[in-house]
């Protein structure tokens, strides 16, 4: 007969080490797919056991951090969730400011604007404005999008070397949505003309009739901490891509760390 042994005060940790672990797997999983899923597809995509699955998103139902449907048992964000990210954009200095930063550009150019960070890997929208054209190009805040797909994804990683930037970009992130496929090599080297420029300018990349210009925004130690863009339409002329380029510029200087 075997017995059960208790855990030891050493395995206890480890223990609750692996449970955060997978309630990030859970919600980065979530965050990620961008819709409801049932429990069993959930612990079938993380290739965890079902029962444990089951009771970390009971646990973390009963917090309010997630929610199941009642109609069809799709796990989703809970509003608690959506109240934490509201303490962020009240508390973090730089989301506060880059938030009404967008949020006057859009306005006073008329383009939609964007500002955006880099999230596990991926270029994220942290906040954006819709301009006021008769189309709209699409955008949404927390999207997240392959970084050679960007410009802001090309200044995001400037000051990376080589060996950085080959760990952060997966075979799959240089296929662009047409199937067109980017060197890395000239990727790693539009990275580097866009740390000299202080500035890169996109066309056609994620479609045919939009191209993106984006500005860095630095921390306090001179690294790029966030990017500020506008989403443009492709036949602008040059004057008025160098006219909106200097204006996100502006944007971006105030939006620096001094």
């Amino acid at each position: 007969m075997s017995l059960i042994l208790p855990a030891t005060d050493a395995e206890a940790p480890q223990r609750r080490e692996r449970s955060v672990d997978r309630i990030l797997q859970i919600l980065e999983f979530l965050h990620g797919h961008g819709e409801g899923i049932r429990i069993g597809a959930l612990a079938k995509a993380l290739n965890a056991p079902r029962s444990s699955t089951y009771t970390l998103v009971n646990d973390l139902t009963q917090a309010g951090l997630l929610e199941i449907s009642p109609d069809d048992g799709r796990i989703f964000f809970g509003k608690r969730m959506y109240l934490y990210g509201l303490n962020y954009i009240r508390e973090n200095s730089l989301a506060k400011r880059a938030r009404m930063e967008v949020d006057r550009l859009a306005k006073e150019t008329g383009e939609t604007s964007e500002f955006c960070m880099l999230q596990s890997g991926r270029y994220t929208i942290m906040h954006m404005r819709p301009g006021n054209r008769p189309f709209r190009i699409s955008s949404a805040v927390g999207l997240q999008i392959p970084i050679p797909w960007t410009a802001s994804g090309r200044l995001l990683l400037a000051g990376h070397d080589r060996a950085q930037i080959e760990a952060l970009i997966a075979e799959e992130d240089l296929v662009l949505p047409d199937g067109r496929r980017i060197d890395i090599d000239e990727f790693i080297d539009a990275i580097d003309h866009a740390r000299r420029d202080g500035f890169c300018l996109t066309k056609g990349l994620v479609d045919a009739v939009t191209q993106c210009l984006a500005a860095p925004i630095y921390g306090a130690e001179g690294n790029v901490e966030a990017t500020i863009c506008l989403v443009l339409p492709i036949d602008l002329s040059d004057e008025q891509t160098a006219a909106l380029r200097e204006t996100l510029l502006d944007s971006s200087s105030r939006l620096s760390a001094r």
